[in-house]
């Protein structure tokens, strides 16, 4: 049985932006949440923390976690994962069988599976079969965008890569994001057209466009409607950044899930 959290926290009042709803025709429910949004911790890491390795008190942390499967009427507690920045695919279902796995992406095809993935600058991709089949969540930061983290997702899939949907998730933005010749040249040593997502500030350094590039290899795999985007979560105040607050920095979740007709009233 689930407990009911209350606390300071739980009586602030939540503003109307506490939580980011992905705006595209996916016949699946997904959620983005916020610093602002209903929780129990304290500053620095505003109310709504839900990363247990970020400094945070682990047992505020818990009850953070407590408190979004009631908010936002979650059928079954997210599937969280132990994120590496790699490209391991892990296939899920609503109720774990063991400890967080190691991955760094997951899949699924059973109804209540809540598929979560925690960032704080890195770019979560959501993925959804147009016919609401399937779903997955994906972890992309530079490191795994490169290694082919999003291919490896889409690998998972049963759906073609035409009948699928993306949508990009709040990152750090290119203004905000600055570079060196390592992460350059993971780019466009293999892709040249990738250069359109880097812009150079002085010499060896450019700002980089994470978004841009997840969508050119998204497409480039056969995804055709990718949406979303357009977040900068150093500039933004509602989310957790670490290139922004450094080991103060909490973490938001990106969330998706196949409803239950039968449980899932949110």
């Amino acid at each position: 049985m689930r407990r009911s959290i209350r606390g300071e926290g739980m009586n602030a009042r939540v503003p109307d932006d506490a939580w980011i709803v992905p705006d595209w025709p996916a016949p699946v429910r997904a959620a983005v949440s916020t610093r602002w949004g209903p929780g129990l911790s304290e500053p620095p890491y505003a109310r709504l923390n839900l990363g247990l390795h970020s400094g945070d008190r682990p047992e505020r942390v818990r009850d953070n976690r407590e408190i979004l499967i009631q908010a936002l009427g979650l059928p079954h507690p997210p599937r969280w994962l132990r994120q590496v920045h790699g490209t391991r695919v892990a296939t899920l279902g609503p109720l774990p069988q063991h400890d967080e796995p190691l991955a760094d992406a997951a899949v699924s095809r059973i109804p209540g599976t809540v598929l979560a993935i925690l960032t704080a600058d890195c770019l979560p991709v959501l993925l959804a079969a147009r016919d609401g089949s399937e779903i997955a969540a994906a972890h992309a930061g530079w490191r795994g965008l490169a290694a082919g983290v999003l291919e490896a997702t889409l690998g998972e899939m049963l759906t073609p890569a035409s009948q699928i949907l993306a949508w990009l998730g709040p990152c750090i933005g290119s203004v905000s994001y600055e570079i060196g010749e390592d992460v350059h040249q993971a780019f466009v040593r293999d892709d040249a057209g990738a250069e359109t997502a880097f812009k150079a500030t002085r010499h060896g350094h450019w700002q980089c466009d994470l978004a841009t590039l997840a969508k050119r290899r998204l497409q480039a795999a056969g995804v055709h409607d990718v949406r979303g985007g357009g977040f900068d979560t150093r500039r933004d105040p509602r989310f957790y950044s670490y290139r922004r607050d450094g080991k103060h920095s909490g973490r938001f979740a990106s969330l998706i899930w196949l409803p239950t007709p039968a449980r899932d009233h949110s």
